[in-house]
C-alpha cells in the first residue's frame, strides 16, 4: 500500500535534530519494513500536495500543515488526510488554524495521550479519529554513572522553549558542589539567546561547568548518554520528551519540567516509584531544589536508579509506535 508522507525539510540534518525529526524517519522507516510504499516529500507543502494523486493516503507532519488551512483544507477533497501531531498549537487557547486543518482529516495521530486530550478538548473533534501512537525507544546499554553523581546533561536544542536560562539559573548556586552539565544541541536556531544563557551562566560563575558541545551525531550521543548521571529537561512545553525515555533506556535517572506529556514518558518503576523528580516550568527555585536533592542525597539517587532500571523493562519500542501508525493510515485508506 502506497503512503505520501510530507515532512520538515532537512529531517536527517544532524544540525536540525530534534524529537519529531527523529520520529518521522523512524515512522518512514519502519513503514517502508512493514511493506508500505512511503514516498517522502521535504519541499514546499502546496506543491507536494498538488502532484499527489487522487484518493491517496497522506501523512501530514503537523509542523508543515497546522499552520497552513488554506493549503491542506482544499485538497482534503480528494486526498485521504492522516495529521501527525507532535506539539499543538492550541495550547493555551484553541487554534484556528489547527482546527480547520485537523477537522479536514481523516483522522489525527498524537503522540502522547496529553496531546490527544488536548486536541480533543480544543476542537472537540470524534474520539475515534484521534490516536495516540507513542515514541518508541532503542534498548541501550546501561551506563555504569560516575562516583560523585555529578554529571548532568541536557539534550535540546538552546531555543526559549528548552528552558537552558531556567538550568543555569538553578545550577549557579550550586558551585559549591562537585558537578557539570553538557548541554548539547543546536546552538544555531536562536544565536541571541544563546548569547544570554551564556552571559547568565558566566554572571554565575559556573561558565566554565556549563558546556554547550552543539548537536551530536548518534555514535557521540551515546558517549554522553553512557558517561552521564542524570538527564535534565527544564522544557517550558513538550508533548512526550523523547530524550527522557532515551535517558531511562540506559537507566539514567531524569529532573524535568512538569509539562505536557512528559510524565507520561517518564512513567513509574515496578512498585510505582517515580524514575526521576518533576519540578513545576520556569521555576528556577524548584530546579535547584531538586538538583541539590540529588546531588548531595545519596539514598535518593540510589531509589531513583532502581526505578529508573524497573522504567527501563517496561519503554516501548519503535515497533509498537509502527504498529499505531500503520493501523490509522489502514483505517484511513
Amino acid at each position: 500500500m502506497d503512503v505520501h508522507f510530507v515532512v520538515p525539510a532537512g529531517i536527517d540534518d544532524p544540525a536540525r535534530a530534534s524529537g519529531g525529526n527523529a520520529y518521522d524517519q523512524r515512522v518512514c522507516r519502519g513503514l517502508s519494513a512493514a511493506g508500505w510504499n512511503v514516498c517522502l516529500h521535504e519541499d514546499d507543502l502546496g506543491d507536494a500536495l498538488a502532484r499527489i494523486p487522487d484518493g491517496s493516503i497522506v501523512l501530514l507532519d503537523g509542523l508543515v500543515a497546522l499552520p497552513v488551512p488554506d493549503v491542506v483544507v482544499p485538497e482534503s477533497r480528494r486526498l485521504r488526510l492522516v495529521a501527525l501531531v507532535h506539539m499543538p498549537l492550541g495550547q493555551d487557547a484553541p487554534d484556528e488554524r489547527e482546527r480547520a486543518v485537523l477537522s479536514a482529516c481523516a483522522s489525527v495521530v498524537t503522540t502522547s495521550e496529553w496531546a490527544r486530550g488536548l486536541v480533543l478538548d480544543r476542537y472537540a473533534l470524534p474520539a475515534d479519529r484521534v490516536h495516540v501512537a507513542e515514541p518508541g525507544v532503542d534498548r541501550a546499554e546501561l551506563a555504569p554513572g560516575t562516583a560523585a553523581a555529578g554529571a548532568l546533561l541536557s539534550v535540546a536544542a538552546v531555543i526559549p522553549g528548552k528552558g537552558h536560562d531556567v538550568l543555569v539559573e538553578a545550577l549557579a548556586p550550586l558551585a559549591s558542589l562537585a558537578w557539570d552539565c553538557r548541554c548539547v544541541g543546536s546552538l544555531e536556531r536562536d544565536p541571541a539567546f544563546v548569547k544570554q544563557v551564556r552571559r547568565r551562566a558566566a554572571d554565575g560563575g559556573v561558565e566554565r561547568r556549563v558546556r554547550f558541545p552543539g548537536p551530536q551525531a548518534a555514535t557521540e550521543l551515546d558517549r554522553s548518554y553512557a558517561t552521564a548521571d542524570l538527564l535534565v529537561l527544564p522544557s517550558r512545553a513538550e508533548s512526550y520528551g523523547m530524550v527522557v525515555t532515551e535517558a531511562l533506556a540506559r537507566g539514567l535517572p531524569v529532573v524535568a519540567a512538569e509539562v505536557g506529556g512528559v510524565p507520561e514518558a517518564l512513567g513509574h518503576g515496578a512498585d510505582g516509584a517515580r524514575p526521576g523528580l518533576l519540578v513545576p516550568p520556569d521555576d528556577p527555585v524548584a530546579l535547584h531544589v531538586a538538583l541539590r536533592a540529588w546531588l548531595e542525597d545519596a539514598e535518593l539517587r540510589r531509589q531513583l536508579r532502581r526505578a529508573a532500571l524497573e522504567r527501563r523493562e517496561s519503554l516501548p519500542d519503535w515497533s509498537t509506535t509502527i504498529s499505531a501508525v500503520a493501523d490509522v493510515l489502514e483505517r484511513a485508506a
